[in-house]
């Protein structure tokens, strides 16, 4: 088995020290190997304690740094960093963990995702789905737990522990851990379970999902459909379609409209009405141990998340800047549309979270990113190394109010403290971007549906660049356009799950001006969503993108003379 130590302290300079990709990578025929990527981490690299996690990724999510227990203990503590081992010992290492961090959550240590990339458990997204569901069952955990009297019953039980454990007894696939633990747990199995049933019968409910409070909103995020990205560094479409199909699925060809999406149910699945790499099957379809997704043959990504990268579309061979790139989706989405041909230039200033993205990036074939563990804004415009960037990717941190499966534990909606200094942060990220001499095209977006950080920023932003840059109207046939708070504002694209059946979401895409008469003239959309909605566009008259503009001044001065 291979051995592995943390990732190392990275400084803000980069050095170009090719990875290892995790056995993850590895362990499938399909693969192609492991990707050799300009990297400052090496997140599996030989040497020191501890052992690897050979199931690569586990379910929803991203990694996170260590939070210590309240009232666990020192074991713990120990229990939380030792997580790559096999069997029972790392199913609760994986349950410490989640401990830790609930633990965290309720001293108000910070955000859910922070605290799982701070636990340094190795499986990261398996560790956040963990959490997030108790967190959503966490009212029915404490009315079972309380009616058991589990707790006064076993007072060195430490309660995050608890409810982590019950969790996965009542509602997740059993408890998988061995020792004291679970012995003690399972001594009250029966009085547990009787609790639930009763709990059900008092509630007039027949499944457990119906014992979980409603949430406000339109749709909850169950209802959104699970979007599956096709790697094309590593297979094709039709390739991942025809491995489906072995499995049982039907496929039912390209979406013809956005209310496909929502019919699907069983084993059926769709392409996407917009994007042509991406797969969408019914919601709570769960892929996180399917060997495609294990291999990074597929990638588990929002239809909305999808949408920057894919409106940006740099051609291969082009100098790229993603400015805040952890945990690494969009990146990897870049890195597929240049063909691992170019440069990527990726910055983020958190160093668990980078080395997370690492691991991620190899495993996904990525072979043109170099990433840096600096912030953005530091970053030179004017430095020779980034002469030859003409396309930067923008996603800054934000409320992240767009997500729909936010949990309890999560602030419902940010203050206005909160988000003034958001709204501040991303202006001056934003104008720093657009000092790079050789941009051409930015994409700028967020998972925030808040106007302050969506439509606010962007004009606020063209108000003082107005001169040299435009808001470009991309995709013309989204139905969710941006809030009409400026002239033009329509050009951007809003995202949430009513109108799209996505997170919400954010995106404007910002063009350098170019004088029409010349040849630096763009279109407003990328290739492939032009040539699939260019009939369409034509009948309803929203092609009006800079080629349209140009077109229609030419031939205004041709009557001239």
């Amino acid at each position: 088995m291979h051995q592995a130590r943390r990732p190392p302290r990275v400084s803000a300079v980069t050095h170009n020290a090719p990875g290892r990709a995790p056995r993850a990578a590895r362990c499938y025929p399909q693969c192609t190997g492991p990707a050799r990527m300009s990297s400052p981490i090496t997140p599996l690299s030989r040497g020191s304690r501890g052992r690897s996690n050979r199931s690569g990724a586990g379910p929803r999510g991203a990694a996170l740094p260590e939070v210590g227990p309240a009232g666990c203990g020192a074991w713990l503590r120990r229990l939380g960093s030792r997580c790559r081992v096999r069997g029972p010992g790392r199913a609760m290492a994986l349950y410490s963990a989640a401990a830790s961090v609930l633990a965290g959550l309720q001293r108000r240590d910070g955000a859910l995702k922070t605290l799982v990339y701070k636990s340094r458990f190795q499986n990261v997204k398996q560790l956040y789905a963990l959490v997030s569901e108790t967190l959503r069952y966490l009212p029915v955990l404490d009315s079972i737990m309380a009616g058991a009297a589990l707790l006064k019953a076993e007072k060195k039980l430490p309660p995050d522990l608890a409810k982590v454990l019950v969790y996965d007894l009542l509602f997740g696939k059993g408890l998988k851990c061995g020792g004291r633990w679970k012995v003690l747990v399972l001594k009250h199995r029966a009085r547990l379970q009787a609790e639930l049933a009763r709990l059900k019968v008092h509630r007039k409910v027949s499944c457990n999902e119906d014992l979980l409070a409603p949430t406000e909103g339109a749709i909850q995020a169950p209802q959104v459909p699970r979007y599956v990205r096709v790697n094309t560094l590593k297979t094709s479409k039709d390739d991942v379609v025809d491995y489906f199909k072995r499995q049982g699925y039907s496929y039912l060809g390209r979406a013809a409209r956005m209310e496909e999406l929502s019919s699907l149910s069983g084993k059926q699945f769709l392409l996407d009405p917009h994007l042509p790499e991406l797969l969408v099957f019914p919601p709570q379809t769960d892929f996180h141990e399917d060997r495609l997704y294990v291999a990074g043959h597929i990638i588990l990504q929002d239809k909305a998340s999808c949408l920057p990268a894919f409106l940006l579309s740099p051609p291969s061979g082009s100098h790229v800047i993603d400015a805040c790139a952890a945990p690494g989706n969009k990146t990897s989405h870049m890195a597929a549309i240049l063909k691992n041909k170019g440069q990527i230039f990726a910055f983020d200033l958190d160093p668990n979270r980078l080395a997370t993205m690492s691991t991620m990036l190899l495993r996904a074939g990525v072979s043109c990113c170099e990433l840096a563990n600096q912030d953005f804004l530091t970053v030179d415009p004017s430095d020779p190394k980034y002469g030859n960037v003409t396309y930067i990717l923008l996603d800054p941190s934000c409320s992240g109010s767009g997500m729909v499966n936010r949990l309890p534990a999560e602030e419902s909606a940010p203050s206005s403290q909160r988000l003034r200094a958001l709204a501040g942060f991303q202006r001056k990220v934003l104008g720093h971007a657009l000092r790079f001499p050789a941009l051409q095209r930015l994409a700028y977006s967020t998972c925030s549906v808040q106007q302050a950080e969506n439509e606010d920023v962007v004009w606020a932003v063209l108000q003082e660049h107005g001169a040299a840059f435009r808001l470009v109207n991309v995709l013309p046939s989204w139905p969710h356009r941006g809030l009409a708070t400026f002239p033009g504002a329509e050009c951007c694209l809003r995202a949430c799950p009513a109108a799209t059946l996505t997170n919400g979401f954010f995106v404007a895409v910002l063009e350098r001006q170019q004088d029409c008469n010349g040849q630096g003239s763009s279109s407003s959309l990328p290739a492939e969503a032009e040539a699939d909605g260019g009939a369409e566009r034509s009948q309803d008259g929203e092609g009006r993108g800079p080629r349209a503009v140009c077109k229609k001044r030419r031939k205004k001065s041709r009557r001239v003379k």
